[in-house]
Order: structure tokens, then sequence, then C-alpha cells
């Protein structure tokens, strides 16, 4: 058994759970991560990186496994409530399922790369430090009272982070600000838009991908998945209470140092970045 190979995967699982519902580009770190390690190679790794995605998801059903169980039953039921919930976010989810089927070929054969993925940490970041520094007039507190038109601009602006950097998360936080939703509204809607986006790409992927699973490497596959399971669980908690009391601009911050950071390494050649 590859025992670093296996740390590898623990450390990539550990860096899905602590990124993708964060507003700084799981996508990103996890291109720069495996390139800095060396991990698998790139078609293992297209692989891996759906399994640890579906653990980081999971985790999502599983701290909100009430709210979930709730919408259910009220959609049986006809619960006004419930069905304006899962409307919202089936408007918000259409955007991106239709304008990444044509455009996902186009995204990964292009703009996969470090570069990139450090240009739009640096955009992203001074958009976020302006949402947060313009004059934010809440008009929806709770994610239970957002409409449907809030929910399909969001939808639009989650289609921005098929840009890698850009960050799925960060860019319907951001989106739910500039729209008038709570930090807390935002970042709430932003897991529960992550369900069923994530979850279509994990299909897709695993559709995509179905002849490169192999057996032998399922004690990889696993321990991605359950580190990026339990970091997510945790990371998902803890966002809620840090915005319940704090605003994004550490996150924007971090986004405009680690960006600047690769674009400087890559100018002054001590990393060579553009062979990625």
């Amino acid at each position: 058994m590859d025992y670093l190979l296996l740390f590898q995967a623990f450390v990539m699982g550990i860096i899905e759970g602590l990124t993708e519902f964060l507003p700084i580009s799981s996508t990103g770190h996890l291109i720069i991560t495996a390139e800095l390690m060396d991990f698998w190679t790139p078609e293992k790794r297209a692989v891996f990186e759906v399994a640890i995605q579906l653990g980081a998801i999971l985790a999502v059903c599983f701290d909100y496994r009430s709210k979930l169980t709730d919408v259910t039953r009220g959609i049986f039921h006809r619960d006004v409530a419930s069905w304006r919930f899962a409307i919202n976010v089936l408007v918000a989810f259409l955007p991106a399922a239709v304008i990444g089927f044509f455009a996902i070929g186009f995204i990964k054969s292009h703009l996969f790369s470090p570069l990139v993925v450090a240009t739009a940490l640096v955009i992203g970041g001074f958009l976020i430090l302006y949402a947060e520094r313009r004059t934010h007039v809440i008009k929806v507190q709770e994610v239970d009272d957002l409409r449907w038109q809030d929910a399909l601009k969001i939808g639009f602006a989650q289609c921005v982070a098929m840009v890698p950097g850009t960050s799925r998360s960060g860019a319907t936080i951001i989106g739910g600000l500039f729209f008038g939703l709570s930090r807390k509204a935002a970042a709430e809607f932003s897991f529960f838009l992550a369900i069923p986006t994530m979850v279509g790409a994990t299909v897709y992927s695993v559709y995509k991908y179905r002849e490169r699973f192999e057996l032998a490497d399922f004690p990889v596959f696993a321990v991605g998945f359950v580190s990026a399971f339990l970091v997510a669980a945790w990371v998902v908690k803890a966002l809620v209470r840090y915005v319940s009391n704090h605003d994004f601009t550490v996150f924007a911050w971090y986004r405009i140092v680690f960006g600047a950071l690769i674009l400087l390494t890559s100018y002054s050649g001590l990393v060579d970045w553009s062979g990625h």
C-alpha cells in the first residue's frame, strides 16, 4: 500500500472540506495543492475530486438533515413554505446547469491552471471587499424569506464560479449580499444550492470518468471522502456562527494575499506554474 498516496489523499480531503463552503475557491486550492504535491495523474485526480466533493456535500445534508427532512415532508403535504424553498433552490440551480453543460469542456481545457486561479482569487477578493464596504440594505433576513426572483439572480451569480479560483460559495454568498440577503441567509442558501449543483456535477463526472474507477484505488478514495466529510461538517457550522457576528473581509484578504503569492512566485521565476 502506498502510504504517501494515502497521506496526499488525506490532505486533499482536508483541503476540500475546508474550502468548499468558504468563499475562497475549493477548486482553486485543489488544483494548486495537487500540483505542489504531484498528486496522482490528472485522470485519476479528476475521479478522486468527484469522491471528495461528494463527501463535502453529504456533510451539508448531515448538518441540515432536520431542515431537509421538514422540507421533504412539507412538499408531500403541500406546505406552501416548503414548496417555495424547493422552487427557489431549483430556480437558482438551473442557470449553472444549462450554461455548465455547454461550457464545461472549454473551461476545463483552457482555464484549469494555477495562474488563472490566482488571478480569479485576487479579483474575487477585491469584489468581496467592495461588497462589504458598500451600504448593505438587508431585504431578506432568513433563507425562507427568499423570493424566486432573488434565487434566479443568485443562480446567475453562481455561474461566474465556473472560472476556477472564483469560488462557487463566494459567488453565491457575495451575489446574495448584493441582492439584499443577510450574511446568514446568503451563507445558508449557498449551502442548500450546493446540494443539487454538486450532486449534478458528481453524476456527470461519474458517468464521464466511469472507466477510470478501479477497485484497487478504493482506500485512497475512502481516505479523501471521509476527511472531506468530517472537515466540511465542521466548517459549515463554524461559518454560520462566524457570519452571525462578522463580515467576509478576512476571506477577501486571504484570497488577495494567496493569489498574489502565486502570481509573485510565477513572475519571479521561483515556481514555474506555466507548465501546469
